[in-house]
């Protein structure tokens, strides 16, 4: 279902983005906002039937303000009530081509949603954006090896579909091989294809990306000389874990050179990191009274994405985040279950302007003056349900994952761990980590006990800077065993928590 909004192709879409500023993109969104609901109250039964129950009647939506009273969708009061071919376009699914795609479980039963060809299209403009924004501007040929599983989840298809599309359109040759989560075959494109292009883009879930870096350097593998590129998803990560894949790969530029997808099974790639995006979260990762003005949440560490109002719109209501967009299944005003918030460029850059920052000196400084896109922003935290809690203070992976990537431990560990809560024999609880060694590291009891109480250090260190709720346990308590988090140690790639190449649950109930 193309909407008149959107009947642009991909070099007047990526002018609009280098050259509107920030109130045309807030018009369009408004508008574009507007016309889905419209479209969406007449032509899907489901949304017919959810509004009738809410007593909304779609005629009298007619401003944004009308539209922000719109009650919210979620999979539980919408999705999961009614049959799949009344949530879509006409009431089925029969009548264009699809690609299923599933959730991947991890809150819940996984849920199949369908996807016509214009999100591999949208998503297809980021990507060329991304291959043109490289620091190195060889103009190719370039090597994109796509590391994200090639399964019904959402992640390694519609990236593939997205990159060919892309390259469709460019004046120079992209390459692009799918090894999925065979590490195997992506070490022979590294080593055996790579070397033949000027620049290599490798995509792959962040903690299996970390994991290929490591094990390309202990083969050999001279990344520095492959002009390596990296994107990721499925998951946020910290500026440290950034700082560390550019330094081990030699990669040149933080902000042009590396990319996280804020992206969903349901509706695509929604949003981007992009070079201002980048840059500004590494501003505010140096300055706690910026970060607390952009963030407000001070414990844990958000993904800062751009996005196209032309595809899709953003809000938050009391942190939690909504979007619209359109798909085979249209989503108006759908609550994901993701926390966070959303702001217009110019409310970002005033946060910047009243903290002494000027965006556009700091970018020019950065190597990025031309990529200032005045886009609008969506930062989103780890699922409140992604976390355990201990003593009534909730521990984010996040967290921990931070004293886990000390430069005092990097030669031992992956950094990968899942938490789980466990009860003593008197019924005390305690919070187990079980964190997963380098592959070629050999588990021994001399290693583990100089190990394990590095780790703990490290890992406390960081809950004592960030998690208040854990320094007021560890002040009660102490220092008490029972907010001293027990370490585990388990050989690389060990099934019970660390089984190679799916997605690591960082938290077991």
């Amino acid at each position: 279902m193309k909407l008149s909004q959107n009947n642009l192709s991909s070099s007047d879409i990526i002018k609009l983005i280098r050259q509107k500023k920030s109130d045309f993109w807030s018009l369009q969104q408004k508008k574009r906002a507007l016309f889905l609901f419209d479209k969406t109250a007449k032509e899907v039964p489901a949304y017919k039937d959810f509004l009738k129950k809410n007593n909304i009647n779609p005629e009298r939506i007619k401003t944004w303000q009308d539209f922000q009273q719109i009650p919210f969708i979620t999979k539980k009061n919408y999705l999961r009530v009614y049959p799949i071919e009344k949530l879509c376009w006409q009431g089925t699914i029969k009548n264009k081509p699809i690609v299923f795609a599933a959730t991947s479980g991890s809150t819940g039963e996984p849920f199949y949603f369908p996807r016509g060809q214009r999100l591999d299209w949208e998503y297809s403009v980021m990507a060329e954006m991304f291959l043109q924004n490289s620091s190195y501007q060889s103009k190719g040929p370039t090597l994109v090896i796509i590391g994200f599983g090639m399964g019904v989840w959402i992640g390694g298809i519609i990236t593939y579909k997205a990159f060919e599309i892309a390259s469709q359109r460019l004046d120079h040759p992209v390459s692009i091989i799918t090894p999925g989560i065979n590490k195997q075959e992506i070490f022979n494109a590294l080593e055996k294809l790579a070397p033949h292009y000027k620049e290599t883009i490798l995509i792959a879930y962040p903690p299996f990306l970390k994991d290929l870096i490591d094990e390309a350097i202990d083969r050999g593998i001279n990344l520095k000389k492959l002009n390596i590129r990296f994107l990721t998803a499925a998951e946020a990560y910290n500026e440290k874990f950034r700082d560390y894949i550019v330094k081990k790969s030699s990669v040149r530029n933080h902000c042009l050179d590396t990319l996280n997808v804020y992206g969903t099974a349901d509706i695509g790639a929604m949003a981007w990191e992009t070079p201002t995006s980048i840059l500004i979260r590494r501003l505010a990762m140096k300055d706690k009274k910026l970060f607390y003005d952009i963030f407000t949440n001070i414990n844990k560490t958000p993904t800062l994405a751009q996005y196209n109002p032309l595809f899709i719109a953003f809000e938050s209501v009391d942190g939690e985040i909504l979007l619209t967009g359109n798909n085979t299944i249209p989503l108006v005003r759908y609550a994901l279950g993701d926390h966070g918030g959303a702001m217009t460029f110019e409310e970002l850059k005033d946060k910047l302007r009243d903290n002494g920052i000027n965006l556009f000196k700091e970018a020019k400084w950065a190597g990025i003056g031309k990529n200032i896109y005045e886009l609008p922003f969506v930062y989103v935290y780890e699922r409140s349900d992604f976390s355990v809690v201990l003593c009534g203070a909730n521990i984010y992976p996040e967290e921990v994952r931070e004293g886990l990537q000390d430069k005092s431990l990097e030669k031992y560990i992956t950094t990968k761990c899942t938490m789980l809560i466990k009860h003593d024999r008197r019924f005390n609880e305690y919070l187990e980590i079980n964190i997963e060694l380098l592959t070629k590291i050999k588990k021994t009891s001399k290693l583990i006990k100089k190990l394990e109480p590095l780790a703990q250090k490290k890992i406390i260190e960081t809950l004592l800077r960030r998690n208040s709720e854990y320094v007021s346990n560890y002040q009660a308590y102490q220092g008490n065993e029972r907010v001293i988090p027990k370490l585990v140690f388990w050989p690389y790639g060990h099934p019970l928590y660390f089984k190679s190449g799916i997605k690591q649950k960082w938290v077991k109930k």
